[in-house]
């Protein structure tokens, strides 16, 4: 079953992608999507029948070379499983989605065979993205990582014929790329370190690595500390946390359905998956996890802020995105790693049915994306208003304070911060409560910009905007109830108590395996250390738990313990966002105008986005095309076409004249020669010594 989850979607791009010649375009993109519904119904089938327990299902042997032994394998564990049920299903409601998305797209010439291609790339996303999840070695993590690189590039640049569109696409490949050149070097580390690639022989080092000092570059290094930021650096590039966060904004030239896929659910959650699985390493490693904190909390703030100011109604949903994702990584670095799960599963249903809901409103604009043309649209479009509005209930965390009754986000945003606090991090706890407040505000301003008020922009595009078709709104409804339930139905199985939780993600087997594998010396020495025996037992017997929550970590328990006032600032800051919103667009709709002018600068800096691609553009790629040019205008110009051609084109044509000469076609010209050349050859023979 587990084979057919992870092969289906590849079967669905190869016969969409190369047999649409045969069967017709419209069959290709049933068939493929027909897979991927398919392969969710699977999923779910996995995920709801799981008994926590890890196994591995090997496919094939894969690479052996030297003390390198290592199939080819499927890892099901409880991550694999709930990112399973997320994949296929958010890929599979989009397929259907894009049916009627795509079907009049105004970016292309009639009659180009374009769909057959972009439920191609759509099939192959899941199939690289389902690889890196199931992986059971680092080497095909990576290979299932570039895949999503590869694919995510091709359906961002999809518009090939806009300039912008092949700029995002490239901007995304190689800001990726600086963030995969960290993950490969933590690869590297850990294969030197424990010769090995496979996930239970590595986790069985945990402890061991905090005890083992590496020189790096120009200093010693706690091995798993080392290890844990360079494989945190992998996880910024694919999960756009700050500094490597450029490329999403960007990324919204390719096509809404893309966005949902690619930006809300899946592939900038691979680094959110990436840490959570490889916590055996990061419980060991306080220093990456204090950056991974800081870094989260910084980069909830600041997609917030930038988030306050924008006009596209997709790249206000992208910062959110971003933000969002800061909240994930807090609570992965604070050592809750089912609870960064818990905000994904649940970031999943609410993000893509925002993202799918800002298509259906382009859809019935005529393709317009800036959200002060819109304005009275409930009216029009009553469905996808109600749609947005679930998902923008559940993304600001509407419910009842101190109860677990409310929307999705409600529940697991206010378990991230709970645990931000518990783990004891303030400056964590302030930024995300600050941010929860301007996801809030910049939430319902959008909202309020585009279903309420007066229309605005051009008449006769809204007089007849109209709602999408039902394979447009089956899957918001779908993605509706999961905004609505998923957090209500799966809280007790992520942030329950802490048996709860730890029966949920199997992790009752790393006990079995010897006082927690990693732990096991850190509750007799007091520090981590772990013995060969140890070692050798996890990696005889695989099963260490989907997650490793170290004995020493009782930040899940405490956020059950917080003070109240903890609790319901959340939701304070929500309603604060709420009232501000309202009094800016509705009561007072005058002010935001007014305030942007008093305070031009502070508008323009968070408009600019903190002017982070002015400051790249001016440290990297200026620099990087000066000196291409001189490269290019010196090197290739002046020295080798200047030059070394120069110089062959004299000397070249000159000995060709020569050799010509010699080519006279008499037989006694020949003989000569031949005589010289022997007698140059005894002469050189006698001289040098070689005819003794």
């Amino acid at each position: 079953m587990e084979s057919i989850i992870l092969f289906a979607p590849l079967v669905g791009a190869l016969i969409c992608g190369f047999g649409w010649r045969m069967m017709g375009e419209q069959a290709g993109q049933v068939i493929a999507t027909a897979l991927l519904f398919f392969s969710a119904l699977l999923s779910w089938v996995v995920f709801l029948g799981f008994d926590g327990e890890t196994r591995q299902i090997e496919l094939l042997r894969w690479i052996q070379s030297g003390s390198l032994d290592t199939f080819w394998a499927i890892r099901l564990d409880r991550l694999t499983a709930t990112m399973m049920i997320v994949i296929t299903s958010v890929s599979a409601l989009v397929h259907l989605y894009s049916f009627g998305y795509m079907a009049h797209d105004e970016n292309w010439k009639s009659g180009e065979h374009y769909k057959a291609r972009f439920f191609a790339y759509l099939s192959f996303f899941t199939f690289a993205m389902l690889m890196l999840v199931t992986a059971d070695n680092l080497v095909q993590m990576f290979f299932g990582w570039e895949g999503v690189g590869v694919a995510s590039y091709l359906l961002i640049g999809f518009y090939y014929r806009k300039s912008s569109a092949n700029a995002a696409a490239i901007k995304a490949f190689v800001v990726n790329r600086v963030g995969d050149f960290g993950f490969a070097l933590g690869i590297c580390a850990l294969f030197f370190l424990t010769d090995s690639i496979n996930f239970d022989v590595i986790f069985a080092n945990g402890a061991q690595l905090s005890e083992t000092s590496v020189r790096f570059l120009w200093a010693d290094w706690n091995a798993a500390n080392m290890i844990g930021v360079l494989l945190f650096i992998g996880a910024m590039g694919k999960s756009a946390q700050l500094i490597l966060h450029t490329w999403l904004p960007d990324a919204m030239e390719g096509p809404t359905p893309v966005s949902a896929l690619i930006h809300a659910a899946t592939m900038v959650t691979a680094g959110v998956f990436l840490v959570c699985r490889m916590s055996p390493i990061f419980e060991f490693a306080p220093a990456a996890t204090a950056f991974i904190v800081v870094l989260g909390a910084t980069t909830a703030f600041f997609a917030a802020t930038v988030g306050l100011v924008q006009n596209d109604i997709k790249r206000v949903i992208a910062y959110s995105t971003c933000s969002q994702l800061g909240y994930m990584f807090v609570a992965a670095g604070s050592g809750v790693y089912s609870v960064a799960m818990f905000h994904l599963l649940t970031h999943a249903f609410f993000k893509a049915m925002l993202f799918l809901g800002a298509g259906a409103v382009i859809h019935a604009m005529h393709h317009e994306q800036d959200m002060r043309n819109y304005g009275g649209l409930r009216h029009k479009i009553p469905l996808t208003f109600w749609a947005m509005m679930i998902g923008t209930l559940a993304i600001t965390g509407v419910g009842i304070p101190l109860t677990h009754i409310g929307f999705a986000g409600f529940l697991s945003k206010d378990a991230v911060i709970e645990s931000a606090f518990a783990g004891g991090s303030m400056y964590a706890f302030w930024m995300l409560v600050i941010a929860a407040a301007m996801t809030s505000f910049y939430s319902w301003r959008l909202m309020f910009l585009t279903f309420f008020g007066t229309p605005r922009g051009d008449k006769h595009t809204h007089d007849h905007a109209h709602d999408a078709p039902m394979t447009m709104l089956i899957p918001l409804g779908a993605l509706a109830l999961g905004a609505v339930f998923s957090g209500m139905v799966w809280y007790n199985s992520f942030f329950g108590d802490h048996a709860r939780v730890m029966q949920f993600f199997g992790i009752e087997t790393v006990a079995e395996m010897g006082a927690d594998v990693a732990g096991h010396g850190a509750t007799e020495a007091g520090h981590g250390t772990t013995d060969q025996a140890t070692a050798e037992h996890a990696a005889a017997k695989p099963g260490v738990g989907a997650i490793y929550m170290g004995v020493d970590n009782h930040v899940l328990e405490d956020a059950h313990h917080v003070p109240t006032w903890v609790k319901v600032s959340p939701f304070v800051a929500m309603l604060g966002g709420l009232i501000l919103s309202w009094v800016f667009y509705i009561a007072r709709p005058d002010l935001p105008g007014r305030l942007a002018a008093q305070q031009r600068p502070l508008y323009l800096f968070l408009l600019n986005k903190w002017y982070f691609d002015e400051i790249y553009d001016a440290i990297f790629v200026r620099p990087a095309m000066a000196l291409g040019r001189f490269f290019w205008k010196k090197g290739d110009g002046v020295v080798i076409d200047g030059t070394l051609n120069g110089v062959a084109m004299g000397v070249i044509p000159w000995l060709t004249r020569l050799a010509g000469r010699a080519q006279s076609g008499y037989l006694f010209h020949y003989a000569f020669a031949m005589v010289l050349g022997m007698a140059l050859l005894i002469t050189w023979m006698t001289l040098g010594g070689g005819a003794e």
